[in-house]
């Protein structure tokens, strides 16, 4: 049997494979180019509605790896109302009604969570005490912008924190955070470094969001967190990134679709977010 011999594939060949193999490269970089300049936009997004959580929806729905696509920095809620979720640096932790400050595992799921991908482009040192009012009398003196959004992250010394952490809970119809005040669990903190996460939003974004100043605690060890109550500052640095965009993803669920919108919450989220009512 005579065996035939292969020839190498002809130039014009090999020229096009040549030339597909760089069209492929050149695709794979403009996608990842891409999804690089998406990641960095400074965009809000939100998982869920607040004023919808607030009011009793508490059975987790969106997925912490999910999460993760949109963001690098913020703060939410655990499933089941079970304590307070914080995201810093890509890592999430959980502070229990105990006490109790673990990472969570990406393969769990939030009923509500904001994050953005944090890159400052202001930094502050007030160089002097603050209470927590001062503190906030401050940021308002170089967050101008009345309608802007800002996320903003301060780490440093606190000579004083206070924090609380809700317990789960366990049996439907859920009622309403304001309406479970009683059962908070307050943790206090004396002489402590650590980081606050947060966000400073306008009023127009209300219902959607929390307006105003939202932040909540991680303790440097990661041994204790939650929202914050109360403070005080000793030596902070503060982080500020502009935000110029936000996107929202809905529950779809039956909660979800029958809540009904019509009820004014403004006082209920003043009282759940300063942790007494007003």
């Amino acid at each position: 049997m005579q065996r035939k011999t292969l020839s190498p594939p002809s130039i014009p060949i090999m020229r096009s494979l040549i030339k597909y193999f760089l069209l492929s490269i050149l695709f794979s970089f403009i996608t990842n180019l891409s999804a690089t300049a998406q990641k960095n936009t400074h965009n809000l997004f939100s998982a869920g509605y607040a004023s919808a959580f607030i009011g009793g929806l508490y059975d987790a729905w969106y997925p912490y790896k999910s999460l993760h696509l949109h963001g690098d920095f913020g703060l939410g809620a655990p499933a089941m109302l079970d304590g307070e979720l914080i995201m810093l640096n890509g890592k999430l932790y959980k502070t229990q009604y105990t006490g109790k400050t673990s990472r969570l595992s990406d393969t769990e799921k939030t009923p509500y969570a904001i994050v953005c991908f944090f890159k400052a482009n202001r930094v502050y040192k007030p160089n002097r005490q603050l209470s927590k009012a001062e503190l906030y009398k401050y940021l308002d003196s170089v967050l101008i912008n009345q309608n802007g959004i800002y996320a903003v992250h301060i780490n440093g010394d606190f000579k004083y924190i206070k924090t609380r952490a809700f317990p789960p809970v366990v049996q439907k119809p859920y009622l309403p955070l304001a309406a479970m005040l009683d059962r908070q669990h307050f943790f206090e903190f004396n002489t402590i470094k650590g980081d606050l996460v947060g966000y400073k939003l306008p009023v127009f974004m209300e219902g959607a969001h929390i307006s105003g100043y939202h932040f909540h605690f991680l303790s440097d060890d990661k041994a204790a967190g939650g929202h914050i109550i109360d403070l005080i500052a000793n030596d902070i640095t503060i982080e500020v990134d502009t935000l110029s965009s936000y996107t929202m993803e809905l529950p779809q669920t039956p909660d979800f679709n029958n809540f009904d919108f019509r009820k004014d919450r403004k006082e209920e989220i003043k009282s759940v977010e300063n942790g007494k009512k007003q």
